[in-house]
């Protein structure tokens, strides 16, 4: 599983008018290796790192367990709600509280199973749960944002959860990606449809007023961003900015900096393609009122999971870095900017060979990824002196 760093992506195509030199990493010298710490994961999709030292990960088809520091799995937590485990839906996203060391609540998103005129169609729902004392079961289970419309699909349900931070402390509120279910793409174009966007919600499920669409008879309150496609990568730099990554069709992968009340362009520009072949709408990249990605990838990667580096383990110029896992290309790769510049770009263990569903930094500084697979895999990131 180890791999070299410092090999430039000659794939991808930045958004300029010309393309960046790979910068060499002072850690190249260093090899860069995936360790094992634990495996016989079904299909893993988020992880999150509990004070003990111990790993909170989530199984697609509908499980969420410990993982013990020495890579023993234990039993599936109770309390988790059902889920529409089909296709690309199940029990997705998790995240901590800030305040969890404190309060041991979290906050976890899934493939939602429709009821009374909405049965047999699904859509992403957000809950929030308190972690039992012994760390067997969810407890204080509540719902507290429900995506509508509802559809009959197992594509694109987004689902990445990242809590705001305002000067460096909790705002009360958390972002949430939503994916606009393939078939209803241009619902993404549409305010009175939660398909396509980014939404904030406070942590009980209330509308802050600041949000961008806050009063607007023609919007949902809920929406902070909208035109996205597939959106399952979401970060907070520290300086409180939110990135994020999405899903191209064939091509057009975005890495976009977030910002209140900008519309992304999905489905109206785009830089991928039909799969298949052919132009998607008018076959446009750009468009007046509509925002350019900071980069993209031509082909596509399909990006999953995505992780702020601000520890020195990997050396002094990863600092600063975004790091992207990769389904399709089955590696990872890292990312640094500029501003609006992309600076840095190079492929991160190439031989891998395994789709990368998260990407997190851990507590202690490393880099941790989860591998999408029946028997997928938690593995640290770590670096060895040749």
């Amino acid at each position: 599983m180890a791999g070299a760093l410092g090999a430039s992506m000659a794939l991808a195509q930045p958004v300029g008018p010309s393309k960046p030199a790979t910068t060499p990493s002072t850690a190249a010298a260093r090899a860069l290796q995936a360790v094992t710490v634990a495996q016989g994961l079904e299909h893993p999709w988020a992880l999150a790192f509990l004070p003990d030292g111990r790993y909170l990960v989530t199984e697609r088809p509908g499980r969420m367990r410990v993982v013990q520091s020495d890579g023993r799995l234990n039993p599936p937590l109770t309390g988790v709600p059902p889920v529409v485990a089909r296709g690309q839906g199940g029990l997705l996203d998790v995240v901590l509280d800030s305040g969890f060391a404190q309060n041991r609540q979290l906050y976890f998103c899934y493939s939602q199973p429709g009821t009374g005129a909405d049965a047999g169609k699904n859509g992403t729902a957000l809950a929030r749960a308190t972690l039992n004392a012994d760390a067997t079961a969810l407890q204080q289970v509540q719902v507290i944002f429900e995506q509508q419309p509802k559809y009959d699909s197992a594509l694109h349900f987004g689902c990445r959860i990242v809590e705001r931070m305002v000067n460096g402390k909790p705002d009360g509120s958390l972002f949430l990606t939503l994916g606009e279910r393939s078939l209803y793409k241009e619902e993404a174009q549409n305010l009175r449809s939660h398909l396509g966007k980014i939404v904030r919600v406070g942590k009980d499920g209330s509308i802050p007023a600041d949000n961008p669409f806050v009063g607007r008879a023609d919007a949902l309150p809920a929406i902070w961003s909208w035109g996205h496609r597939s959106p399952q990568g979401a970060v907070l730099a520290p300086d409180g900015q939110l990135w994020m990554h999405e899903h191209g069709p064939q091509g057009g992968d975005e890495v976009n900096r977030v910002q209140s009340g900008k519309n992304y362009g999905w489905p109206v520009i785009t830089y991928g393609e039909n799969y298949g072949g052919g132009k998607i709408g008018a076959g446009i990249t750009r468009q007046n009122g509509m925002e350019q990605p900071l980069h993209y990838w031509v082909p596509s990667i399909a990006p999953s999971g995505l992780a702020w580096v601000s520890s020195s383990r990997y050396g002094a110029d990863w600092q600063g870095s975004l790091v992207v896992g990769a389904l399709k290309s089955r590696m990872l790769e890292r990312l640094k900017f500029d501003g609006d510049r992309l600076v840095a770009h190079e492929k991160l263990l190439p031989g891998l060979g395994q789709r990368v569903r998260d990407v997190r930094q851990g507590p202690d500084g490393w880099l941790y990824v989860l591998t999408d697979a029946p028997d997928g895999q938690l593995l640290r990131l770590t670096t060895t002196t040749p």
